[in-house]
């Protein structure tokens, strides 16, 4: 075991999976020397050189369509988008190119080894266009697998998992966690399931869901409750397509209580849809509405963002109104 942050546990993913198979490749915006404005490719470039860690033109669109061409033959690409927000030009290559290459070749060829890495969500006083979490527009999308890590073991486990994975990726990373969140990890090559929740803790009176950095956000708030003797099971739900309905529908069958919580906001949110599938599935044992905590249904602020943000305050709020319904 060795102590990393997220950082470094993305970039010991990326050195493992390119020294095992030269078929594995690093690029977008200033990845190279710089090492990405994160420094996540940090001295990928000079261990493995020019042509397998590389910088990229400034433009979205392009570096998914280069990578979906790499993994169409053969290649195992892992394109790095500089920030979530900067995705949607690269939209319509993901959605109607990588999602659907498999489907409408009839299976005859696919881009199944392309990983696409970008860090999303609030935090870190970015403003509307460095702060977004996107991950439910890419839900809506058969074809994609979406995962979101909550720390540096998970990061580590789950980005070897979808480099290795035979569909195409999405991996969003918590960038405000990057160098915040610190943990023993695992040396050497590991992976985690994708498409598993994890229960990380059980309870009885509640169930209190969510992904990526809210799992911080929910530990606190949960710690809050837990001294009012309200008794939370947590569940960190770690892939969002696809995602786990059995675990999550067990435990609520248990609790008879759901809290769900995204950065964000609430119309639209990944939350909805665990919502209209649990009701469905656990509609006669449920005791309280299912609860959704969300960012805000406006623009990230930058002056007001800490009003925008599902904190620990309303996720214990939610938790205390569902149990005392």
């Amino acid at each position: 075991m060795a102590k990393m942050n997220m950082l470094q546990a993305i970039n010991d993913a990326l050195d493992i999976a390119m020294a095992a198979n030269d078929r594995v490749l690093c690029f977008g915006e200033d990845v190279g020397i710089f090492g990405g404005v994160f420094r996540a490719t940090s001295n990928l470039q000079q261990k493995y050189g020019k042509d397998r860690c590389f910088n990229t033109p400034l433009v979205e669109q392009g570096i998914i369509g280069f990578a979906n061409g790499l993994a169409a033959q053969g290649s195992f690409p892992v394109a790095e988008i500089q920030f979530a927000d900067y995705i949607f030009p690269a939209f319509d290559q993901i959605v109607n190119e990588s999602a659907k290459f498999r489907y409408r070749s009839g299976n005859l060829f696919d881009v199944g080894g392309l990983t696409i890495r970008t860090p999303y969500g609030g935090g870190i006083a970015g403003g509307l266009y460095h702060s977004q979490s996107p991950e439910a527009y890419f839900a809506h999308t058969p074809g994609l697998k979406v995962v979101v890590p909550r720390n540096p073991h998970q990061a580590k486990g789950l980005l070897l998992a979808s480099i290795n994975d035979p569909n195409p990726t999405l991996f969003f990373e918590p960038k405000r966690l990057y160098r915040a969140s610190v943990g023993e990890v695992p040396e050497g090559e590991y992976e985690l399931p994708i498409g598993e929740a994890e229960v990380l803790k059980e309870g009885t009176d509640v169930t209190v869901l969510g992904w990526g950095a809210q799992m911080e956000v929910i530990d606190k708030a949960v710690e809050m409750a837990e001294k009012e003797g309200f008794s939370c099971e947590v569940i960190d739900l770690r892939t969002i397509l696809p995602w786990d309905v059995e675990t999550v529908a067990e435990s609520v069958l248990k609790t008879g209580r759901l809290v769900i919580t995204h950065e964000a906001p609430l119309t639209g949110g990944f939350a909805g849809e665990i919502a209209a599938t649990i009701q469905e599935r656990c509609f006669l044992y449920l005791e309280s509405p299912i609860a959704r905590v969300a960012g805000m249904d406006t623009p990230f602020p930058l002056v007001l963002e800490k009003e925008h943000f599902p904190n620990h305050l309303k996720v214990y709020e939610a938790i205390r109104e569902s149990v005392e319904f």
